[in-house]
């Protein structure tokens, strides 16, 4: 019987949640891949092992009955749940606070934030037990201001949750990091610039946190890209 350790990753069909997956993988991890779509979780779990290595599972991050499914499933087949990495997100609508989609706006801030704080709920018990490590995918969007920006509030949002539960963890020894990329090239934005982060740019940064020792805890990794070149 295995005793590779397992991770949980939502958002995990495209972008940093799929990169991660793929660095994890590599890493010896099992893994337990959420998202909307699920076809392209099928695709993966076949890249990367198939279904002794990797647990799929279509899921809405808004639903509670969806997430805690997705956490007794991976309890169920692997018996443990070690790092969990809360990655599921998405953008804005153009128009800032005087001309954005309100509707837009509500789901943005359902996934974004309340969806995130789903996701920790349901993990913590699983996390506790192992004393495991939980990842929050924050942003720099979250550390500055943006005029106009609702994303940027969700963001900032993240940071909170991230900050507060890991004051609440305090003792349990799980470890909690944020990972704040700046711009990243992948379907979330319309327009990036040449100088974008890739998703392994931010994937290796995640597996940076998990691989540190016990008595490390890395609490916050912002990654930028390089200036580009005048």
């Amino acid at each position: 019987m295995t005793t590779d350790p397992v991770m949980f990753i939502t958002g995990a069909s495209s972008g940093i949640g799929e990169a991660t997956a793929r660095a994890a993988q590599k890493a010896g991890y099992r893994l337990v891949l959420s998202a909307r779509s699920e076809d392209k979780l099928k695709a993966l779990q076949n890249e990367l092992g198939g279904s002794e290595r990797v647990l799929i599972a279509r899921c809405d991050v808004q639903s509670m009955e969806d997430q805690q499914a997705v956490v007794d499933s991976a309890l169920a087949t692997f018996g443990q749940i070690d790092a969990v990495f809360v990655n599921a997100g998405r953008g804005g609508e153009p128009g800032g606070f005087s001309g954005a989609d309100h509707e837009v706006w509500k789901d943005m801030i359902l996934t974004n934030v309340y969806g995130a704080g789903l996701t920790v709920q349901c993990c913590l018990p699983a996390l506790r037990k192992s004393r495991g490590h939980l990842l929050l995918t924050g942003s720099a969007a979250g550390r500055v201001t943006i005029p106009g920006s609702m994303y940027s509030a969700t963001k900032w949002a993240v940071s909170a949750i991230g900050y507060g539960v890991r004051e609440e963890l305090r003792g349990s020894g799980i470890r909690v990091t944020l990972v704040e990329p700046g711009m990243v090239d992948t379907p979330f934005f319309d327009e990036r610039p040449d100088n974008a982060l890739k998703p392994d740019d931010i994937a290796e940064a995640v597996m940076y946190a998990v691989s540190q020792p016990a008595h490390v805890d890395v609490n916050e990794i912002l990654v930028r890209p390089t200036p580009a070149l005048k």
